[in-house]
């Protein structure tokens, strides 16, 4: 007896992915990111990629089926089956190649998104704060060396170098 395993595709990750981050179903994004696409531009990104692993899944599926029918146990394979096999193994191999581009182009939009929200809450807001304080308080003008001050710049008022 013959015990199946369901294996989860790179099109079940991708969306396990996406809605762990952005927290609501699939279902629901896809109409979000059709309808709203300016308003969340990540999420329109990780939807576009995401129809594409759709495509490539699908792609996936058929060529391990012909690959299954020609190599099925029992069967020798004839002259002919040798090019169908080794062409269709090629194209298995490029479809998982695409598919795995791609839910990695999705995982890579997901902490994007993770990123500009730790940005958007103000993890980030201090440090930009003390770089602003500190550039601001810089005694020299734009363009001057470190090593020389501006009062020795030839030119320059009293007035300027306040």
């Amino acid at each position: 007896m013959e015990e199946t395993v369901s294996e989860a595709t790179a099109l079940d990750h991708a969306d396990a992915m996406i809605e762990k981050a952005w927290d609501r179903p699939i279902a629901e994004l896809e109409k979000a990111a059709i309808r709203l696409p300016v308003e969340d531009p990540l999420l329109h990104a990780a939807m576009h990629t995401r129809s594409h692993l759709t495509v490539v899944s699908n792609s996936v599926a058929v060529h391990q089926a012909r690959m299954h029918a020609l190599t099925r146990p029992g069967h020798g394979p004839a002259f002919y089956d040798l090019d169908r096999i080794t062409e269709s193994a090629s194209a298995l191999r490029t479809a998982h190649a695409e598919s795995n581009t791609a839910l990695q182009a999705i995982s890579h939009v997901v902490d994007a998104r993770e990123l500009a929200l730790q940005a958007r809450d103000g993890l980030d807001t201090e440090r930009l704060r003390a770089g602003t304080a500190r550039t601001a308080q810089s005694p020299r003008p734009l363009g001057l060396p470190a090593n020389q001050p501006a009062a020795a710049l030839p030119g320059l008022s009293a007035a300027n170098r306040r």
